[in-house]
């Protein structure tokens, strides 16, 4: 069984993205304060999960692409946090299936479990469609679903903004960045086009403090 996270890596991981951006956050009462859930949330750049980790009131245990799981500077964090991985079944056949067993053991513990739907960073800054494992979780697992916005990160050197992620040098620091909850969906509403409107409509709201310049000039 995965290790739950450790309150110390949890304190460090808060004081790590207040300390590189500021931050704004909304909603983080949505998130209950016992019993299993699902976050979902727009996916914008390799910050995400530490981010989202950070202002959780809750322990979060992430599905994440194995080859980001193990990458070799990050893979103890990873298993530290309980973080779930996942790989194509046609490069590991039988991964998916273990993925979601093993959130349905974390559902069932009561634990909240955060993925990413779009399955991969956006390549433009924009919410892209939401992919259908999220409707085959809850099909096992019917529990709510809270929705996130996330914006600001877009534009940083762990985004696709300018370049693929991670190739180019870092040159913002305390950039605003916005994490908006919304109100738990129940799991017989939580289709995916309901979802993706919602987060799209929450990033939005986001960007209008993240990135006002960004709004103010259209693109």
């Amino acid at each position: 069984m995965a290790r739950k996270p450790r309150p110390l890596i949890r304190f460090f991981i808060f004081l790590l993205v207040h300390c590189c951006y500021r931050l704004r956050l909304r909603g983080r009462h949505h998130i209950p304060a016992k019993g299993p859930a699902v976050v979902v949330c727009n996916h914008v750049s390799f910050m995400d999960a530490l981010v989202m980790g950070g202002a959780s009131p809750r322990p979060l245990r992430f599905l994440m692409d194995r080859p980001i799981y193990e990458s070799p500077w990050l893979n103890w964090l990873f298993r530290l946090v309980g973080a779930i991985p996942v790989e194509s079944d046609r490069r590991d056949p039988g991964s998916v299936r273990r993925a979601l067993e093993e959130v349905s053991r974390a559902l069932r513990s009561g634990e909240v479990v955060m993925l990413f739907p779009e399955g991969r960073l956006t390549p433009d800054g924009e919410v892209h469609t939401f992919r259908r494992g999220l409707e085959t979780i809850l099909a096992r697992d019917p529990v709510p679903v809270i929705p996130a916005g996330l914006a600001g990160l877009w534009g940083s050197w762990t985004s696709h903004r300018g370049g693929q992620a991670l190739t180019k040098r870092p040159r913002r620091f305390r950039a605003r960045v916005a994490l908006y909850f919304g109100e738990p969906i129940p799991p017989r509403l939580a289709r995916r086009d309901r979802l993706e409107t919602r987060v799209r409509a929450l990033k939005a709201e986001a960007d209008g403090w993240a990135c006002p310049h960004d709004i103010a000039a259209p693109r």
